[in-house]
């Protein structure tokens, strides 16, 4: 088989590791392309399996990454958040990848050490065994079967896991359209729950809270604000987006923010707001006929 086709039969499962590993589509697709490059670089004879070789070589330049990027994120402009990127329906096998593609779950992520994180994914959501994923980080198999125990621990501490439907999440977003453009405080405090935190990314590109907001009233307070506040002219429109629906606001044809809710028990226990044009240059534009014709 053509060297460049058997890589491509790998590339959409090495972005998935790389951009749950990292949170960065633009970085993922960086560690997908200098992966093919080695790859090329790589006589024949010395690779036994491509899949664990590719995946071994994204892992490891993951973790070096990502080392680097936590390091740069401490003088990051107020909250941090992943950037999102488009999904379908049709594009998760099972509900593992597509919960483990939420914002919510990326952000809780961050908490743990690069070379934790890759282990943990790689086991709980790509489903490689110990021996595969110690070759792959360098690590031994006890060490690394310790890694994910600890990791799995945190996370469950952190975020107990709730069984939440896609009707559920759109179920849920609709109400609280309705609430913020009726102006309505106390439709959106019905949905909210008591501890609700509200996280907004602007990089400080684009106002946007420098600082976590908690509480139920000033997150429902601070989000009615957020809408009386909308460019002029915006358009609002519902996207795939980490694998559920999610709010896209447009001004001029191009995406200004998005908002994401973390769903739990039929309330909203997170909001994520992501202004940071640097993040949405994988969010779909308005259909230009649309735009032209605005």
């Amino acid at each position: 088989m053509d060297r460049i086709n058997e890589f491509n039969n790998f590339r959409s499962l090495l972005f998935s590791i790389a951009y749950r590993i990292l949170g960065s589509a633009m970085d993922a697709e960086d560690m997908v392309q200098e992966t093919f490059l080695r790859w090329q670089q790589t006589p024949s004879d010395e690779v036994q399996s491509a899949k664990a070789y590719l995946t071994t070589i994204i892992t490891r330049l993951c973790i070096d990454h990502l080392e680097r990027a936590y390091v740069q994120r401490e003088s990051y402009i107020g909250a941090w958040l992943p950037e999102p990127i488009p999904t379908s329906s049709e594009y998760h096998d099972t509900v593992v990848l597509r919960e483990s593609l939420s914002i919510a779950f990326l952000v809780l992520l961050e908490t743990l050490a690069p070379p934790e994180r890759a282990a943990f994914l790689l086991r709980e959501v790509f489903e490689y065994d110990y021996a595969d994923i110690s070759n792959m980080i360098g690590k031994s198999e006890q060490n690394c079967r310790q890694m994910v125990s600890r990791a799995k621990a945190h996370l469950a501490e952190r975020r107990p896991r709730y069984d939440v439907t896609p009707d559920q999440q759109t179920q849920l977003l609709g109400q609280f359209l309705e609430s913020c453009a009726n102006g309505d405080l106390n439709g959106l405090l019905s949905i909210l729950e008591a501890d609700i935190v509200n996280w907004s990314d602007g990089g400080g590109k684009r106002s946007a809270a420098l600082n976590l907001v908690y509480g139920a009233d000033n997150v429902a307070r601070l989000t009615l604000g957020i809408v009386r506040r909308m460019p002029p002219a915006a358009e609002l429109r519902i996207h795939s987006l980490n694998g559920q629906p999610a709010l896209v606001i447009y001004s001029e044809g191009q995406p200004y923010s998005v908002t994401l809710l973390d769903v739990a028990n039929g309330r909203v226990r997170g909001l994520y707001n992501i202004l940071n044009p640097d993040k949405l240059g994988h969010v779909p534009p308005l259909e230009s006929d649309r735009h032209e014709g605005s």
